[in-house]
């Protein structure tokens, strides 16, 4: 037990030092592992690739579950197809094209050379978002949503491969890619009924039974656990069915959801530490040094061939921008997946079977440092941060106040930045119904009944409909730390309705000579036109000397309005 403690103990606070210095935290939480095992400080000796297995395969269960029940409807609008076609063509790209090269360079078999790219083909979601989260960086809604689906369900497909040439290589028997299909199609298919079916179950169970809140984020995971095991039990994908499971509970807008999430969030942290302590533990560093050349350069050619050549094919139908198709490219991150497939092999007794564990280990290694140090500036080089959203700095739900839609008390820092600052209550004016608490200035409450003029470093109370937390939170919240791209820097100083015409526009502001037949369009069918109807916030055109950027889209996907900034 102390042991245990002090280990959980020193990765978060290494994290904490680590995240300083802008290391990825998943790699800290791998170091400390190592650091903790037979040939690091405390000389653990662990040696159990069934326990790590079952730990890891458990862990992600929860992560998978968690990141389904944070994916939003809109960013399936957006980005469903792509992700899709990078989870099923990417990934068999990329384990080709590595196996084509691992077979020229090294000279091994084609099934072993096949088996390292399955094991290797899948990109972690944890890993790129908890990078994103700790530097407080937001992505355009197209590039994020397609990382984010990608991720969640590009793991089936490594896993399926991964198993077939793993009893391939075992039982000896020739490769057949009908069977290989058949195998992919109903893990598919189970995953997706069952997931859908779980999830379903879940919310109906949720909306009738009646026990204490917080029963619910442990039902919650437990009837994850249910549903993988009942899954991968038939021969279906449990990595899918979970993650399909938690979007459909995440987008039932269950008044117990903000509880699930707040537990949920602590419970996939905890599972990606202990998911890296114990796969750190399971390496010994002096066997890495026999595999080097081939580990090494197995990650240079996924991260600089296999993974760009595979999204450059698999976005070809769906005319990403050049920019976003390099950051997919580049956002490959491999993390706790490849590791964990990689002791499939090891415990269905394959030959030489530390090979392929040594071999994705050194990749994950490689990849966190090279690409997870460097995914910050890359986006920001590429142009690819939007301004953060405006958002409350504490949220608590209002479970069981007994409203048709999900209530909330919502808790502001009041900034100079900040709408409301220097204004009263009565002096602002919602759209929306909203309710206010009252102010906490230097520690004591201040009533609505005192009429308390909002000032910078107020904590503003309030209470509304969680549908509402947009339009209230642009009067009351800043919109992001001083330090991060403004609104203003990004989308300029003025604002235009997407329905305004080309025309229009060109009433106003320079947009030099229009092309024949665009001159009539609307802002939001010209934008339409030019992304193919997958406008996102952050998208932007140039027009003579004004560059024209969306702001704001409707529930929709129509464009609300278009920000405006003068080029010189």
């Amino acid at each position: 037990m102390l042991l245990i403690g002090s280990l959980l103990l020193v990765s978060i606070l290494a994290a904490v030092v680590s995240n300083r210095l802008g290391a990825p935290l998943l790699l800290t939480f791998l170091v400390v592992g190592m650091l903790a095992g037979e040939e690091g400080l405390l000389g653990i000796e662990f040696d159990n690739p069934e326990l790590a297995f079952f730990i890891g395969s458990l862990a992600l269960v929860i992560i998978l579950f968690d990141g389904g029940m944070r994916t939003h409807k809109e960013r399936f609008r957006v980005a469903l197809w792509p992700a899709i076609s990078l989870a099923t063509v990417g990934v068999a790209l990329t384990c080709t094209i590595t196996a084509m090269a691992v077979v020229w360079l090294f000279d091994l078999p084609w099934v072993t050379a096949l088996l390292i790219g399955a094991i290797l083909s899948s990109t972690d979601a944890a890993a790129v978002f908890s990078i994103f989260q700790s530097k407080n960086l937001r992505i355009k809604q197209r590039v994020a949503a397609t990382l984010e689906i990608e991720s969640g369900t590009n793991d089936p497909m490594a896993v399926i491969l991964t198993m077939t040439m793993t009893t391939v290589i075992v039982s000896s028997q020739a490769f057949s890619y009908t069977a290989m299909a058949l195998d992919v199609l109903q893990q598919l298919v189970l995953g997706y009924a069952i997931g859908w079916l779980g999830g379903r179950l879940f919310v109906i169970m949720a909306r009738r039974i009646t026990v204490q809140f917080t029963f619910f984020p442990l039902l919650a995971a437990a009837s994850a656990v249910v549903i993988f095991a009942v899954t991968s039990g038939i021969g279906g994908s449990g990595f899918l069915a979970v993650y399909l499971m938690g979007y459909l509970i995440g987008g039932a807008r269950l008044p117990q959801l903000m509880h699930i999430l707040q537990v949920q969030d602590g419970l996939a942290w905890l599972s990606q530490i202990m998911m890296f302590l114990i796969l750190g533990l399971l390496v010994t560093p002096s066997h890495l040094l026999e595999f080097l050349p081939l580990s090494l350069s197995v990650a240079l050619l996924m991260i600089f061939v296999a993974r760009p050549v595979a999204v450059v094919i698999s976005l070809l139908p769906f005319s990403f921008p050049w920019r976003e198709q390099m950051f997919v490219s580049w956002v490959g991150l491999r993390g706790a997946v490849p590791i964990i497939l990689a002791l499939y092999p090891w415990l269905s007794g394959v030959e030489d079977q530390q090979l392929f564990f040594d071999i994705a280990f050194v990749v994950v290694l490689v990849s966190l440092v090279l690409q997870g140090w460097t995914l910050v500036p890359m986006a920001r080089w590429l142009g690819l941060e939007v301004p953060a959203e405006a958002a409350p700095d504490r949220r608590m739900a209002l479970d069981s106040v007994g409203s048709k839609d999900p209530m909330e008390l919502w808790a502001y820092l009041v900034s100079d930045r900040s709408p409301a600052c220097d204004h009263y209550w009565d002096e602002l004016r919602w759209s929306v119904p909203v309710e206010f608490v009252g102010v906490i200035r230097d520690g004591e409450w201040l009533l609505p009944i005192q009429e308390p003029q909002f000032e910078e470093g107020d904590i503003a109370l309030v209470v509304a409909k969680l549908q509402h937390k947009d339009e209230i939170s642009r009067v009351l919240a800043p919109g992001g730390k001083a330090r991060d791209l403004t609104s203003s820097d990004f989308f300029g100083d003025f604002s235009l309705r997407g329905n305004l015409t080309l025309a229009d526009v060109a009433g106003f502001y320079p947009l030099g000579d229009l092309p024949d037949g665009i001159a009539g369009k609307t802002l939001n069918d010209y934008f339409g036109e030019k992304f193919h109807r997958r406008v996102v916030v952050g998208d932007q055109l140039r027009l003579g000397q004004v560059q024209l950027t969306v702001r704001e889209l409707r529930d929709n996907g129509e464009i609300a309005s278009v920000g405006v900034k003068l080029l010189t």
